[in-house]
């Protein structure tokens, strides 16, 4: 993995959309600007999902990492409000 420092992790893989972008979202607002949150979601939904409501609140996607167990790992940058 690249040399990112993650803030926060975050496990979404026990709930199902769209409460899965609600609580990656929770743990966003819950970073300062410029913090590195890594999401842990299932394959499926989420991964179609997630990536997109993140960037359309603007954040910045780092990194999709494909952890070859049906669960990704999306690194993603908080920017400001």
């Amino acid at each position: 993995m690249a040399a990112f420092q993650i803030s926060d992790t975050v496990d979404i893989t026990d709930v199902v959309c769209p409460t899965t972008f609600v609580k990656a979202k929770v743990a966003l607002e819950e970073l300062e600007e410029g913090q590195i949150l890594s999401i842990h979601m299932n394959d499926g939904e989420p991964v179609q999902n997630v990536p997109r409501s993140i960037k359309e609140e603007g954040h910045k996607i780092l990194k999709l990492i494909d952890n070859a167990d049906g669960t990704y790992d999306l690194i993603v940058q908080k920017v400001g409000e």
